[in-house]
């Protein structure tokens, strides 16, 4: 296994959040690096001069509790008293939404502690499904919580001229930094077969595995397409509710996005249906069995898996209020990505694998319609220069540092 460690942008939101609320979840897909991150930070706070009490910076280390290890689960049996015995620590639970009955006793105690006016970073909490994380937390913890997402590796981690092998091998840490090609395409194999079998039976789901895998490869197959509800669950022999849900599940694992189409006030007829895209490229080529770059670029996807691949890293990049939807109508004029930026300035991103792209035809009728602020054809090389119409080209590292800055 390489042992490079890949800093991780997040970490600057994850301390400031952890000095602002008493407790923090941080949320991301199994594997994604949510524990390394969480201890590697909590490191950082509770040594001398980290920075606030036992959470950020004071007497001791963080302690660490997984609740899949029954071993850590049974300090808990008795939750509100062990917790009062760990107090001026800062505590990471980890896999928090398999213990929904802990929410109750963590707010209980928050409130108490903040009665008692004692400082924010108290709980850190990991948990790999958002939907089901934010149900427990909603009433339990309003008002007392905040809430990151940790998406895999993306371009601005990773050394200049990696963006390919990110591309190809995708963005969960020990598939990107695996020693060769074929080890990262046997993890990523496994890791849907993990997932399959055993992470989303356990999380409550009762859908067969290779009914679940066809579905996801379905999504793999049509990357960045349009949603079409009645065609998959026509494939699947399944009802139109029952495919939906089956694409609420990946949704709700933060595996799949649903790109909302955006809604102009243009006399034209538009496209309403959200795209969908699996969120890491790496596991679109391993779902379509794709174990090297090269087989990845010679297979129909490449350019629907590059998009989505830029997709994922400017909607991560954007500020947490910005609003991303495409546009396209019925006539074919489109905009792969639409930024809506804070201040409402809206932003019109093409995008294109090739390092020489041309504006399409689409794209400047469809600036017509819509009254950007700004466009960018974001491109695979490093270059950056006009493209007239007010159209600027630039490679994707430098796009989603443009986007980050704004």
């Amino acid at each position: 296994m390489n042992s490079r460690f890949v800093p991780r942008l997040l970490a600057t939101r994850l301390v400031e959040y952890l000095r602002l609320f008493p407790a923090v979840a941080l949320l991301g897909p199994r594997q994604v690096g949510k524990t390394t991150l969480a201890r590697n930070i909590a490191d950082a706070l509770c040594a001398p001069g980290g920075g606030g009490h036992g959470g950020p910076g004071g007497s001791g280390k963080a302690l660490y509790l997984d609740l899949e290890n029954p071993a850590h689960l049974d300090r808990l049996s008795d939750a509100a008293g062990y917790l009062e015995t760990v107090r001026d620590r800062l505590v990471i639970l980890d896999e928090i939404h398999r213990t929904p009955e802990l929410f109750p006793v963590l707010r209980g105690i928050v409130d108490e502690r903040i009665r008692r006016g004692e400082p924010s970073g108290q709980f850190l909490l990991l948990g790999s499904a958002s939907m089901d994380l934010l149900r427990q937390t909603s009433e339990s913890l309003a008002g007392r919580i905040g809430y990151l997402e940790l998406a895999p590796i993306d371009v601005r981690e990773v050394r200049r001229g990696e963006a390919m092998d990110l591309w190809a091998r995708g963005g969960f840490p020990r598939s990107f930094l695996a020693p060769n090609e074929r080890a990262g395409a046997l993890w990523r194999e496994n890791f849907v077969r993990t997932y399959l079998e055993r992470d989303i039976p356990e999380l409550g789901p009762r859908i067969p595995a290779v009914t679940l895998r066809r579905f996801w490869t379905m999504l793999a197959h049509s990357q960045g397409g349009l949603w079409n509800g009645a065609q998959l669950a026509r494939s699947l022999a399944v009802d139109g509710k029952t495919v939906a849900r089956y694409l609420d599940l990946l949704a709700d694992l933060l595996l799949v996005r649903r790109l909302p189409s955006f809604h102009a006030n243009v006399r034209k007829r538009l496209v309403k249906s959200p795209k969908v895209y699996i969120r890491d490229s790496g596991l679109v080529h391993a779902l379509l069995r794709l174990g090297s770059a090269d087989e990845a670029l010679g297979h129909p996807v490449a350019g629907p898996s590059w998009e989505g691949f830029a997709v994922e890293t400017l909607i991560r990049a954007a500020p947490e209020e910005a609003q991303a939807s495409f546009y396209r109508t019925a006539t074919g004029a489109e905009i792969d990505l639409l930024l809506e930026m804070p201040g409402g300035r809206l932003w019109a991103v093409e995008i294109k694998r090739s390092s020489a792209p041309a504006v399409s035809r689409g794209l400047r009728t469809a600036l017509e319609d819509v009254p950007a602020d700004r466009a960018f054809l974001v491109h695979g090389g490093d270059d950056r220069y006009p493209k007239g119409g007010g159209v600027e080209a630039l490679g994707l590292r430098e796009m989603a540092e443009e986007v980050a800055s704004s």
